[in-house]
């Protein structure tokens, strides 16, 4: 027992946790915008689903380390480029964010399709099939990180358990947050391009480190919160198109 409850392995427990909480907000934001095109009631538990699917993903790929790591070998050969099946996952996983984030953001902005067939095709079902897609893709990048920052299965596991928990909490209140700014949720999709182009670099072999990307985010959310603060009283926010008309739900 004092093997396991080591000062090194809960050192390694510690920092993991807070890493896989780190990294697992830009899941938490495409959750909070995809479960925001559905009804009301619908959300709380679009966002639970989400993030308990997140929680079953990555423990299932720590189970499965040796298939992970057979990831990165190369497949095949495209000039330079050796493509691995890791590669080939952020690189779907990258356009798949890219393109969800442009046709957000041209929804919330245009508004030209919002009729009554544009709110038939959002459902529960359509919103869980692509929160398991990105899903994948964001739970094997926090899967390679814990495998690089610990030994240890358990801890691995346990540090998954925990910000999984964490997210689940902070779930709800980010993304009333979110919807009532629409600013912030502009941001959100800009970081969701942003994450995304990341991805397909990844899937290209160009690594950019993730400190300049959330060093970004959080720049550009320091000064929208100040923003925030100086016009708070000064007018009222933009209302950004919406799925639904929120005066007719039903619970």
């Amino acid at each position: 027992m004092e093997t396991i409850f080591s000062v090194e392995h809960l050192l390694a427990l510690v920092t993991l946790t807070v890493m896989e909480i780190v990294l697992g907000v830009d899941n938490i934001i495409f959750i909070s915008i995809l479960a925001g095109k559905l009804p009301l009631h619908q959300q709380r538990p679009a966002r639970q689903i989400g993030l308990s699917l997140a929680l079953i993903t990555r423990l299932l790929l720590l189970l499965s380390i040796s298939w992970i790591a057979g990831l990165t070998q190369p497949l095949f050969e495209l000039g330079p480029w050796h493509v691995t099946g890791r590669s080939l996952i952020m690189l779907g996983g990258g356009l798949f964010l890219i393109y969800k984030a442009t046709t957000e953001i041209h929804e919330k902005l245009e508004g030209a399709e919002h009729t009554e067939k544009a709110v038939a095709v959002t459902t529960m079902q359509a919103v869980i099939v692509q929160i398991i897609l990105i899903d994948i893709v964001f739970s094997l990048d926090s899967v390679i990180t814990a495998v690089g920052m610990a030994n240890e299965l358990w801890v691995m596991m346990t540090a998954v358990v925990l910000a999984v928990g964490v997210m689940l909490f902070l779930a709800e209140r980010i993304a009333t947050f979110v919807g009532d700014h629409p600013t912030i949720k502009m941001l959100a999709l800009s970081f969701l391009l942003l994450i995304g182009f990341s991805l397909v670099a990844e899937g290209f072999e160009l690594h950019i480190p993730k400190g300049y990307i959330y060093f970004a985010m959080g720049f550009s959310v320091l000064v929208e919160m100040l923003n925030l603060r100086v016009t708070a009283k000064a007018r009222q926010p933009v209302q950004l198109h919406q799925r639904y008309d929120t005066t007719k739900l039903g619970h």
